[in-house]
């Protein structure tokens, strides 16, 4: 059976198309600038083509994928027909999606509702979905895989915030969490990797899932028990262009000095902080390392930050599970970036968790363990895959 997955953006359309039987992916891609100058950059049947095409909308988007994916070099199936069916990423489902859900136009209306949750990800996400039927026809079955969903096994005391209890009752103000369906991912895959697949109970792992976005989760027998992003995936710590968990103080003072509405200070906090922010340099982290080898000191300082931050939410995670089997690096920085990796591992002695070197520096995008034999908590990577986690989760739910 194939299923297409896709992760939709306000100006772009990735897809990936699945051979669920052979768990191989048959063709993928992204079309870009949507609503400017678009492009498409296909990979099907081993071949690679890039095309310049006007995408006024993400449905001229949809009908560029199609015609790649049955036409031309690029060609792997015949028609939309051969598609069992669509699996969305979906960012928010707030309290009232807890689990992958067939996209009807309830769904895409409630995606719309929960806009102030994800204002960057939901409506194009919700456009993208109607989009879909539009092109592939209401026939084609299509499921939304929220990001929040695997944190909702979170209990009260973690995912309430100490602030009047009505806005909890009146508008659902909580922490939900994100990246959850990478989370979801890697704890599978360590359990399978443990012999543990279907019985995690006793197991206590620690996921930093490291990326332009990042965050942290704890997860104890196979239920997460608390993660670091909250209300939106602002929280946490230090990220690209996100600041992560400051004083709120740190907002109003801001505002009131610079005279900034609400919006303009959650543009600062979103897309002008963390990273790119503290070094002046690049949100991107190898950037940010680049500089800091070459003797700037704000680079390095916003390193120092990331690590610092770590290094406090594991030992805190640890504290709050009681132990801890695995810390568990994924994500684009957590599987590359060795640096960082050591960094954040070296002097965690008081917690049992001690790492190879050599080991470590070998580790760059692939499944492995860099922790030293006698070391009493694991260090791995394992490399993240968000989209079979999604074409899985759409084929499990269709076929009920």
């Amino acid at each position: 059976m194939k299923i297409l997955v896709i992760n939709a953006g306000s100006s772009s359309l990735k897809y990936q198309l699945f051979d669920m039987d052979k768990k191989e992916v048959m063709a993928k891609g992204i079309c870009e600038r949507i609503g400017i100058d678009g492009s498409i950059r296909h990979t099907g049947n081993e071949v690679e083509i890039e095309r310049n095409t006007l995408f006024p909308t993400h449905k001229e988007a949809f009908l560029s994928v199609v015609n790649m994916m049955t036409s031309g070099e690029g060609k792997v199936i015949d028609s939309v027909k051969d598609i069992y069916a669509v699996g969305h990423r979906a960012l928010h489902g707030g309290e009232i999606y807890k689990e992958p859900t067939i996209i009807n136009e309830d769904v895409i209306k409630t995606m719309m509702d929960l806009a102030e949750l994800g204002p960057l990800h939901n409506p194009p996400q919700a456009l993208a979905m109607k989009a879909c039927r539009e092109v592939f026809g209401d026939d084609m079955p299509m499921v939304a895989v929220f990001d929040t969903a695997f944190h909702q096994t979170m209990p009260r005391h973690a995912y309430i915030f100490p602030v009047p209890y009505e806005y909890y009752e009146k508008y659902s103000i909580r922490r939900y969490g994100f990246h959850g369906t990478s989370h979801k991912y890697i704890t599978q895959r360590y359990l399978e990797i443990m012999d543990k697949a279907g019985k995690p109970e006793g197991t206590k792992i620690i996921i930093c899932h490291l990326g332009n976005g990042s965050s942290l989760t704890a997860v104890k027998d196979g239920k997460v028990i608390d993660t670091t992003m909250g209300l939106t995936p602002l929280d946490g710590f230090i990220m690209g262009t996100r600041c992560g968990a400051i004083d709120p103080s740190v907002v109003t003072f801001i505002a009131n000095k610079e005279g900034k509405t609400p919006d303009e200070m959650s543009d600062l906090m979103n897309k002008k902080s963390g990273l790119l922010g503290v070094s002046g340099v690049s949100s991107d982290m190898r950037d940010v390392q680049a500089a800091a080898r070459t003797g700037n000191m704000r680079a390095a300082l916003a390193i120092d930050i990331l690590v610092y931050q770590l290094k406090k939410l594991i030992g805190g995670y640890v504290a709050a599970m009681n132990g801890c089997d695995c810390v568990i690096f994924t994500g684009g920085i957590g599987e590359n970036d060795t640096l960082l990796r050591w960094r954040v591992c070296e002097n965690m002695q008081s917690i049992g968790l001690y790492v190879d070197f050599a080991l470590n520096e070998k580790v760059k995008g692939r499944e492995m363990e860099f922790s030293l034999p006698d070391s009493k908590v694991k260090a791995m990577v394992i490399p993240t895959n968000e989209e079979i986690m999604i074409a899985g989760e759409t084929l499990e739910l269709v076929g009920k």
